[in-house]
């Protein structure tokens, strides 16, 4: 599981050290960030909320391929180069979003390295939770996967964690972030409930136990 990052995001000093290319905006539920193919011509930092990033083919099948939270940042691919979005951006609750225009944030990486550093850190920790994702759809069960999700989710084996997940998950969005289907996401989530890995108290709990299904062979 991937670790959290060495330092601390401060929205606030980072406001105070970005000119005018920057907006802070409030999502409603659903509503969306970007969309695949549009310019990517901006990075987005979550101050609140949960934002869900969607890959649709061209014959319109969509799949999630990740899910972030506060104090993540997301659609830096533009600071590489790249001209167009390759996936959605939507929020899965009601949010707040920082947008930093691709210039203002390339200024403020050259002019500030503490937040450069910070900033670095956050790339290696995305890129290894990439890995772990890949080798996760090659070589582990669907279960396996769903309970990994839950752990990450639940920020179980982070600081603070574990966390009640308090944003509303359906199951088709588990089923889509971890490649099966709907019924076997329900299968699963029942057995995890009867073994005491999680509870619903008007919300998902997701309990430390919940690891031992990682390490079955």
């Amino acid at each position: 599981m991937a670790g959290k990052a060495e330092f601390t995001f401060d929205p606030k000093a980072f406001l105070a050290t970005v000119g005018p290319g920057h907006t802070v905006s409030d999502l409603r539920k659903n509503e969306m960030v970007f969309r695949q193919s549009a310019a990517a011509d901006a990075v987005f930092y979550i101050q609140r909320g949960k934002i869900k990033i969607v890959v649709a083919s061209e014959q319109g099948k969509e799949a999630v391929v990740g899910v972030m939270g506060p104090g993540e940042f997301f659609g830096e691919g533009c600071l590489i180069g790249q001209p167009l979005r390759l996936a959605s951006a939507k929020a899965m609750t009601e949010s707040q979003i920082i947008r930093v225009s691709k210039a203002e944030m390339v200024r403020v990486l050259h002019a500030e390295p503490t937040f450069a550093e910070l900033f670095m850190t956050h790339l290696l920790t995305r890129n290894s939770r990439v890995e772990e994702d890949l080798v996760d759809q090659l070589f582990n069960s669907s279960e396996k996967r769903l309970a990994r999700t839950l752990l990450l989710l639940a920020n179980v084996g982070q600081d603070g964690g574990p966390q009640p997940i308090t944003t509303p998950i359906s199951q088709e969005t588990l089923a889509e972030i971890i490649g099966t289907t709907r019924s076997r996401v329900s299968v699963f989530m029942n057995k995890f409930r009867k073994l005491g890995f999680i509870d619903y108290n008007g919300h998902l709990e997701v309990h430390s136990s919940l690891v031992s299904v990682l390490l079955r062979e």
